[in-house]
């Protein structure tokens, strides 16, 4: 993506930086003093996800976004390295070039999965964790096998992420994230447009699904001692609230929150809602 095009319309833009950490060049924002709170939106997201509950958190917390490779403004810088260890790794040699010392990491749906990944790969061995919609656990089924499939196939089309790009409407923008059960207002659906009609970002999006393997942080769940906090959207239709109590009964120390009405965009939906609940699980 463009930033010198995009930067006066991207949520706090003032906050950003870029930072080269091989093999990616990264998009960071940060703000707020205190404990270093890592935050990690999911596949298809970027920075903007937190546009409305991080300013809230950097109230009491020392907020660090940044946008995954292949998303957003973070340009890949080796696509092989787009699968969860590869990306565990890269986000700890990011942290430690930059000196952050994660207190806690904030996930939502594959980010999620991306943080207890780092938590298992000792990131932050008395840290805490919270999942928001958390992507814990495989697809289904044949799903589990022909959906990577399928993403990998279309990565190899060089012309696929320009057609999904060149073919996304407002209209089809919304029925996508209602699709997902979440009802977002004009400004946030505006942002996934912006999104999903750049060609770097699809292609990003994809080459992260065509790699993405959950048995290694799954199999771990059982010894991964860190305190952790599942936040559930009841109404989630894109990873069902069953998937986060299956891993929570896997986790020593995890307990799970439904919240009603809301859906896999929680946060961005409710974000007022959702803020204090992180805020007294991370500060008791």
């Amino acid at each position: 993506m463009d930033w010198d095009a995009a930067k006066e319309k991207w949520p706090h833009a003032a906050t950003s930086r870029f930072v080269e950490c091989r093999p990616h060049v990264w998009h960071i924002q940060e703000m707020g003093k205190g404990p270093t709170l890592l935050l990690l939106h999911g596949a298809g997201g970027a920075t903007h996800s937190w546009r409305d509950l991080m300013p809230i958190l950097a109230q009491d917390f020392h907020c660090v976004a940044i946008d995954l490779p292949g998303h957003g403004f973070t340009n890949i810088g080796r696509k092989q390295r787009c699968g969860i260890e590869p990306m565990s790794e890269d986000v700890m040699a990011l942290a430690k070039q930059e000196g952050w010392e994660i207190d806690a990491i904030l996930g939502h749906s594959a980010g999620a999965a991306l943080g207890f990944r780092m938590m298992q790969m000792g990131c932050s061995p008395r840290g805490t964790i919270v999942g928001l919609n958390a992507a814990l656990g495989n697809f289904p089924g044949l799903a589990g096998v022909i959906f990577p499939m399928m993403a990998k196939m279309l990565t190899f089309n060089p012309l696929t992420a320009n057609i999904v790009s060149s073919a996304t409407t407002p209209q089809s923008i919304k029925r996508l994230i209602e699709g997902t059960g979440s009802t977002l207002d004009d400004a946030g659906l505006a942002l996934y447009h912006q999104l999903v009609s750049t060609r770097s970002h699809v292609d990003g999006t994809l080459t992260m699904m065509s790699q993405w393997r959950l048995d290694g942080v799954l199999t771990r769940l059982k010894e991964t001692a860190q305190n952790a906090l599942l936040i559930v959207g009841e109404n989630d239709k894109a990873v069902p609230p069953i998937t986060s109590e299956s891993a929570a009964a896997r986790l020593p120390n995890a307990k799970v929150m439904r919240i009603e009405k809301l859906g896999h965009l929680a946060h961005e939906e409710a974000p007022a809602m959702v803020a204090p609940i992180i805020r007294r699980f991370l500060l008791p």
